[in-house]
């Protein structure tokens, strides 16, 4: 996985039980995985379709350094799929310990909104995907 964002939780990210606030952390790891979906399929005209369960299993408190990763894990025609992970970080010790993941997936689309193909350039970079699945059938 790569490191594809950093956030710090300040008081004003916080609900009302003194925790990162679920929308917000939802929003910082749509934001960080729409980048690296704009990166990886070299086109600003990416958007979310869909954003898989997610499970939050340790609270985030102010002042926690989150670091967010990605890694690909499917191309289709005209979509990608993200494991999207949140990290605290202890900046003391350098120990991570994950807070949520999930999967998006974004579809490249035109100036109408209708789903186009992402390009080939991308798709052969990424064919190594296609045929880990065959392998493992």
């Amino acid at each position: 996985m790569q490191l594809i964002s950093q956030r710090l939780c300040m008081e004003k990210d916080l609900g009302i039980h003194g925790n990162l606030f679920g929308g917000i952390m939802l929003s910082w790891l749509d934001e960080a995985a729409a980048t690296m979906a704009y990166e990886v399929c070299h086109s600003p005209n990416m958007v979310t379709l869909k954003i898989d369960e997610v499970i939050f299993t340790k609270p985030v408190k102010i002042g926690f350094h989150l670091k967010i990763y990605g890694e690909v894990l499917r191309l289709g025609k005209s979509s990608i799929t993200l494991l999207v992970e949140a990290r605290k970080h202890n900046v003391y010790s350098g120990e991570e310990t994950l807070v949520c993941s999930t999967n998006f997936t974004f579809v490249r689309i035109d100036d109408h909104g209708d789903a186009i193909p992402i390009s080939e350039r991308v798709r052969e970079r990424y064919a190594h995907l296609d045929a880990s699945k065959k392998e493992s059938k």
